[in-house]
């Protein structure tokens, strides 16, 4: 972190936890509330251009309400790396201070909001052998292989690993045999318990699994109304398509495959893009309680409800 981040005399502010609980809607109402911040969305695919609507997105009237930061920095033909990210975000909130102003961190991506708190050193990239592992993982049986591979290097990785997630088992596997440490070894999902190197005043909102089910299902029904099929169609047609990493968010796998004709009928795709949500749900819970850096907030019902809260808690933490 710059020399700014680490001595901030007023603490940033960070609202994270599982997706669909509310988050986004939360923090603009509290940016409002508070008058002197502005957001830092902390979202792996919302930083593409273009994908909006599986995403969740902010619309242009809440950007218009709100400064939000790190939305639109890559097309969706490009790969995107955590790398990347930190150094974004190490610029954006380094601008929002020199304003005499503070950050929101608002988000549920853990290795990102974990890269830009606590600053961990990241590992550089090795495209050539990157190649060559995707061109094994195409070949049968190739990603159950990588995975073996992984697991015999560096087991404490595989097992934070989806099994068929290939895009990370393939950096997983390009990072530990390029530097010949484990990938594990560089931070992710390792948190201090003292004080993080960006002062952040950090509150996570906290759903039930019913509640979250619930909350999943029916905003995969608003993104298909609000035309996600379409906007898929629309960024696969375009010259540079999606990325490896692009085309692995939720919803755009599940509904390109069903327009590839993987997938048969758009109702299997939907009730999949629900499934990795759940999935992705859980993932995010278990990485983010193991941060006891966070005070959690129950919001079952009305998120918004929260509001006081959040706010109350975020005083008591500066």
């Amino acid at each position: 972190m710059t020399a700014g981040l680490t001595t901030a005399p007023v603490a940033h502010l960070a609202l994270v936890g599982p997706t669909a609980s509310g988050k986004s809607a939360v923090a603009l109402a509290a940016a409002e509330a508070l008058g002197d911040v502005e957001i830092v969305t902390v979202d792996s695919m919302q930083v593409y251009r273009g994908m909006d609507v599986g995403t969740a997105k902010p619309t242009a009237a809440e950007r218009a309400a709100v400064p939000h930061h790190l939305l639109d920095l890559a097309d969706p033909g490009e790969d995107f790396s955590v790398a990347r990210f930190q150094a974004a975000a190490r610029a954006a909130i380094a601008d929002i201070e020199s304003r005499g102003r503070r950050a929101l961190l608002a988000g549920g991506t853990g290795l990102y909001y974990q890269a830009v708190i606590d600053g961990f050193d990241l590992p550089a990239e090795d495209r050539e052998l990157r190649a060559s592992l995707y061109e094994r993982a195409g070949g049968p049986g190739g990603v159950e292989g990588l995975r073996r591979q992984l697991a015999e290097l560096d087991p404490v990785a595989a097992g934070r690993i989806e099994p068929g997630n290939t895009r990370r088992i393939v950096r997983a596997l390009e990072v530990t045999l390029a530097t010949g440490r484990a990938f594990s070894s560089f931070g992710s999902g390792v948190f201090r318990d003292g004080p993080a190197r960006l002062r952040v005043a950090a509150v996570g909102l906290w759903l039930s699994r019913a509640v979250t089910a619930a909350r999943i299902e029916a905003r995969i029904a608003a993104m298909v109304e609000d035309g996600l099929i379409d906007e898929v169609r629309r960024l696969a047609a375009a010259p540079g398509g999606l990325s490896r990493t692009a085309r692995e968010g939720i919803g755009y796998k599940e509904v390109l495959d069903h327009l590839e004709g993987a997938v048969p009928t758009l109702e299997a795709a939907l009730r999949r893009t629900a499934e990795r949500t759940r999935q992705l749900a859980r993932r995010q819970r278990m990485w983010f309680r193991r941060d006891r850096r966070i005070a959690w907030i129950g919001c079952d019902g009305n998120s918004l409800a929260a509001l006081p809260a959040v706010l109350a808690t975020w005083n008591g933490l500066s």
